[in-house]
Order: C-alpha cells, then sequence, then structure tokens
C-alpha cells in the first residue's frame, strides 16, 4: 500500500503517526476481509500492466476471496475491486510499486464485479467481467469513489469561511494588543483568549497557512532553548509571558509582532492552495491533536484554558464536516448524522466545565472520572471520525 500524505514537521502542530496507521488500517478495513497467513481463498494470482487490468477468474463463489496482484508496469498502480460500471467500489490497493505483489482481498455477495487498474502516469484498465454466485455474510457494501473534482466544492466553502473569519480573529488580536501597549495585563488576559480562540476555530486551514501557522501559533517545543527561545512568537509566546511575568516591553513586542503576522496572513491566504485531500484528514485530525495537546495539557502555557481551545477545536471540526456534507452524506449519511450529533454532544461536556462567570476549569484541576470520561468520549469520537478520510481520500478513475 501507498504511504499517506505526511504533511511537514512544524513545532507548532502535532503531525500524527496515529493517523498514518488509521487511513492504512481504513483502507484494509473497506475490503471488509483480513487474510491469514497461509490461507487459500477463492481469486488467484493476477499480473496487471499497462496492457490490461490482469485476467481473473470467470466465475468465483460469494464470500471471502483475495486476489494477489502483481504489477508488471514500470509505473505505480491503484487497483480497485469495482461494479462493472465503475460506480461502487469494494477493495482496493492505494498504491502498489512496480515489481511488487500484494493481496486484494474481500467478501463479496453474488452479482458481477471487476478489477479496474489506475497507472500513475494515467493509463486506465478494467479486467473482464467477474461474475460471483451465491450469498454471503459479512458482503462489503460497494462505496462511491471520490474524485478531486467533487472536493472542488467543499474546499472553496471552507476556504470563505476562513476568509471571513480573518476580520474577526485580526479584530480581536489589535484590542489584545492595545491592551499591551497601555500596560493593562489584566484585560490583555482576558482578551488574549477571545483572539486565541478565534485563530483555533479555523482548525481545518492551518496546513493552507505555510509558516505563518509556526509564527502564529507555533509551541515552543523543538526551539533550540524551549519557552526561552528569542525566536518565538505567536499565541502561546504572549501566553506564556503574560501568565510567567514577562516585561511589558516583550509583551507588547510579541503583540506588535502578532498583528503583523495576522495581517500577512489574511493578504497572502488568497494565494496559499488548499490540498483536497486535506480538508478531509482534518475532520479527524483537529481533534485528534486536540486530544494530546489540549486534553494533555501540553499546550497550557499558563492560562489554563485548554478545554476553552478544545471547545474551539470542536466548532472547527462542525464548521468542516459541514462543507463536507455534500460529498460525505451521498456516501453514507447516517455517519454525518451520527458525528454531528456525537459532537454536539461532546461540546456540551467540555462546556460544563466552564463557569457561569466565563472562567474556564484548568485540565489540572479536572478529577479522575472527569478526565476519564472526556478521554473516552473524544477516543469514541475520533473512531468514528476516522471514517471521514477514508471515505473522502481521492480515489480517482476507481
Amino acid at each position: 500500500m501507498s504511504e499517506p500524505r505526511k504533511s511537514p514537521p512544524r513545532h507548532g502542530r502535532w503531525r500524527s503517526a496515529g493517523l498514518a496507521v488509521l487511513l492504512l488500517l481504513g483502507a484494509a478495513a473497506l475490503t471488509g476481509s483480513t487474510q491469514a497467513p497461509g490461507e487459500a481463498l477463492p481469486g488467484g494470482s493476477l499480473r496487471v500492466d499497462a496492457a490490461g487490468c490482469g485476467t481473473p477468474p470467470a466465475h468465483l463463489p460469494a464470500g471471502r476471496l483475495s486476489f494477489a496482484v502483481t504489477n508488471g508496469d514500470k509505473v505505480f498502480a491503484s487497483i480497485y475491486v469495482v461494479s462493472p460500471d465503475g460506480s461502487l467500489a469494494y477493495a482496493e490497493i492505494p498504491w502498489l510499486g512496480p515489481n511488487k505483489t500484494l493481496p486484494l482481498a474481500t467478501t463479496l455477495t453474488g452479482g458481477d464485479y471487476a478489477i479496474r487498474c489506475v497507472f500513475s502516469n494515467g493509463t486506465v484498465r478494467t479486467s473482464r467481467t467477474v461474475r460471483v454466485s451465491g450469498t454471503a455474510t459479512g458482503a462489503v457494501a460497494g462505496y462511491r469513489p471520490l474524485s478531486d473534482l467533487e472536493m472542488t466544492g467543499p474546499v472553496k466553502a471552507y476556504r470563505a469561511y476562513v476568509t471571513a473569519a480573518f476580520p474577526g480573529l485580526l479584530a480581536a488580536t489589535r484590542t489584545l494588543e492595545a491592551d499591551l501597549a497601555r500596560g493593562d495585563l489584566a484585560a490583555a488576559k482576558t482578551d488574549w483568549l477571545t483572539a486565541h480562540l478565534e485563530y483555533e476555530r479555523l482548525g481545518a486551514a492551518y496546513h493552507s497557512f505555510g509558516e505563518y501557522d509556526d509564527a502564529i501559533n507555533g509551541m515552543a517545543n523543538g526551539l533550540p532553548q524551549g519557552v526561552d527561545s528569542p525566536q518565538w512568537t505567536g499565541f502561546f509566546a504572549l501566553e506564556h509571558g503574560l501568565w510567567h511575568g514577562a516585561p511589558v516591553s516583550r509583551l507588547q513586542q510579541l503583540g506588535r509582532r502578532l498583528v503583523a503576522d495576522i495581517v500577512s496572513l489574511q493578504q497572502d491566504f488568497p494565494s496559499e492552495d488548499t490540498d483536497p485531500g486535506d480538508l478531509s484528514l482534518r475532520a479527524h485530525e483537529i481533534l485528534e491533536n486536540a486530544l494530546q495537546f489540549q486534553l494533555g495539557g501540553i499546550a497550557d502555557y499558563g492560562s489554563g484554558t485548554t478545554l476553552a481551545t478544545l471547545s474551539a477545536n470542536i466548532r472547527g471540526t462542525q464548521e468542516v464536516l459541514s462543507v463536507l456534507a455534500p460529498v460525505l452524506s451521498p456516501r453514507d449519511p447516517e455517519l454525518l448524522s451520527q458525528l454531528n450529533q456525537q459532537l454536539a454532544a461532546y461540546s456540551t461536556e467540555v462546556t460544563s466545565h466552564r463557569s457561569a462567570s466565563g472562567v474556564w476549569t484548568p485540565v489540572t484541576r479536572l478529577d479522575a472520572s472527569q478526565r476519564r470520561r472526556l478521554d473516552g468520549d473524544l477516543g469514541h469520537l475520533l473512531e468514528e471520525l476516522a471514517a471521514v478520510p477514508n471515505l473522502l481520500t481521492p480515489r480517482n478513475h476507481a
């Protein structure tokens, strides 16, 4: 299988190895079958190349099947089990290298199927029809392949959401800068949180922000001197300074730099690209990051407001699902409805740790049962969200 898309390392954001594993496992899960070592299943060997997509048996029994697919071409290939008209896919090998062999395993009920080969040079080949006879328990329900073009609408909608949010983010940050300019640190602490949450609600867009995300929302981990690194800037540097007694002059400098970086980001954003595949990844990754950084307390530099950030991350995830709804709903409407309900319920659970006066309980002050519940409920939600990038991974020509 192919390596999943990897984001460049940054000191301000966690790039999850766990998600990479989930994506690989998710692709395997679509096959609906696992094959024990040495277990022989109907299907046989297929050698594929630019001339054709192998010669599968014309007839196979319903149930668990497995094709040992060897790529005999000089370029990479994606291999699928599809319906004859190509409208549904039942199994996949996302990425098969030259002269490599991998199993294409699935569970099929009676009907007609075919093998589709999509080579990295643009060549597409489809095998002859395979007639499967009988019925099978646990047969895979075909999924609708997604093309890059189908993600154009969701990407445009999310970019419009981000663009519309910039003025509020900039206004909140300028209020924070004004607090610092007059030395009102009490007001600055309050307005720091307001501005920071405005940024955190943009969760799915940060990979489109280039190096601006490092400057605006980078954490100190990975910097040569940690929190004492002179080059550390942005919201977290200001948080650390505000709650650890940094000189006012340093805080004012950080405030001015933050406003300048957000202005530059707003101006630059129209020229930045958003990868269609990234948007569906963020539906899972935003809260996966939050599980480690917010509930884990790693992103707390003194304010004790990581639950507030988690609440903003939930809002960002809800927005991602909203713009993905036109492509997600036709593929799994029950999943979309379930996720919306679970996100709303989890948001209520998180905000229950905010007082009537708006003060958030620091994670370190949660009792053991509260912490277990927040962790467990978010873990369950992440399991459900992991289906989104799998369903919406672009599978051109599948």
